[in-house]
């Protein structure tokens, strides 16, 4: 197998009996069985995902992907393409929303730059794998070349593999990008073979006119490219580093048995290239929340995903899947200690 296809490699098997010993270990505790909902639906999901009949997700990796996208030089974004590099380094410091979620969860962070158009100073704060400044535009040619996607699908898995090494029980991954949700949408477009007005949304908020020019841009980038239909010929014509990037976490941690913890549109849309590129992927994939983006809904639809909240989020950065972690925690806490019927001296209901 040439390292060039390394994600068609198989992935992990969830472990079936596991899932069926901690159903019975659900049945048994002082509840009507199902009164949890989908707290039990989760709990049981992770018994099998991590082969142990209590799960747990104490140990988290949140790692943000970030890249700058050649279409937002288009004027498709209300901020302009400097503020990818900018946030990079609000990332490093501390400052972003999912950088505070994710000290309060106790988890590992860190962010990867592989290509900003905003210099990022060398920082030990910032993983550099730069790839090139940002994609080409995708309305006018290929966003990425076969070398730079592969650098980029490679890039996700290592750091799912440094992940693995370092004990994580639970991987998520955010994005970071101007211009990215057109590229998400041109993606989602051409997977799903729906019309962009569908799944276009307002992004980093644009509206009315701009927002009918980004259709534009995004329907151009179709139509050049629309002879494309292998999903990872799709992905380099019309995706970014950042998505590539968690295109290949997503399958790397399938293959290794890694549950992930899919975060919102972007990163959604990533999920569902990488389950085109390796179908056995979806198994591994919990999904944390539906965004305000009108093709959230959709991509999720597509791959029958039942998202954990929905708070009309739109943010990205891994901060809904961030959030969604401590219902994981609770739905765990919930399955390892409530008491059984038995030991608690409680009758449980007649058969």
């Amino acid at each position: 197998m040439s390292v060039n296809n390394w994600w068609q490699k198989d992935c992990q098997s969830p472990d079936l009996k596991m899932a069926e010993a901690a159903q019975l270990h659900q049945n048994q505790l002082t509840k009507p069985q199902g009164a949890l909902g989908e707290l039990e639906t989760v709990a049981i999901s992770l018994a099998a995902l991590q082969g142990r009949v209590k799960p747990a997700v104490d140990q988290v990796a949140l790692t943000v992907f970030a890249a700058d996208h050649g279409v937002a030089a288009k004027g498709v974004s209300a901020y302009p393409q400097e503020v990818t590099g900018q946030m990079v380094l609000n990332f490093a410091s501390g400052g972003a929303a999912v950088t505070v979620l994710a000290k309060q969860l106790g988890a590992s962070f860190e962010v990867v730059n592989l290509g900003t158009v905003f210099e990022v100073p060398a920082s030990d704060a910032v993983i550099c794998r730069q790839i090139a400044p940002a994609t080409a535009p995708f309305d006018e040619q290929s966003a990425m070349t076969e070398d730079q996607l592969n650098q980029a699908l490679k890039v996700g898995a290592e750091r799912v593999e440094q992940a693995m090494n370092e004990g994580a029980e639970l991987f998520v991954a955010g994005e970071m990008g101007i211009g990215n949700t057109s590229a998400a949408t041109a993606l989602a477009a051409s997977l799903l073979k729906l019309p962009v007005e569908k799944l276009a949304g307002p992004g980093t908020g644009v509206a009315g006119e701009q927002l009918q020019h980004k259709l534009l841009v995004i329907q151009s980038g179709l139509e050049l490219h629309k002879d494309q239909s292998e999903p990872v010929q799709i992905l380099r014509c019309l995706g970014g580093f950042e998505i590539a990037a968690m295109t290949g976490a997503y399958i790397r941690a399938a293959q290794l048995g890694l549950p992930v913890l899919v975060d919102g549109f972007i990163s959604t849309v990533a999920a569902l290239v990488a389950v085109r590129m390796q179908p056995q992927a979806k198994k591994w994939m919990l999904f944390g929340h539906q965004s305000a983006e009108p093709g959230h809904q959709l991509v999720l639809s597509s791959m029958e995903a039942r998202p954990l909240l929905r708070l009309d989020m739109r943010l990205g950065e891994g901060s809904g899947a961030a959030l969604a972690v401590q219902l994981l925690r609770s739905a765990c806490l919930l399955h390892n200690t409530m008491a059984t019927f038995d030991s608690a001296g409680v009758s449980d209901r007649d058969d």
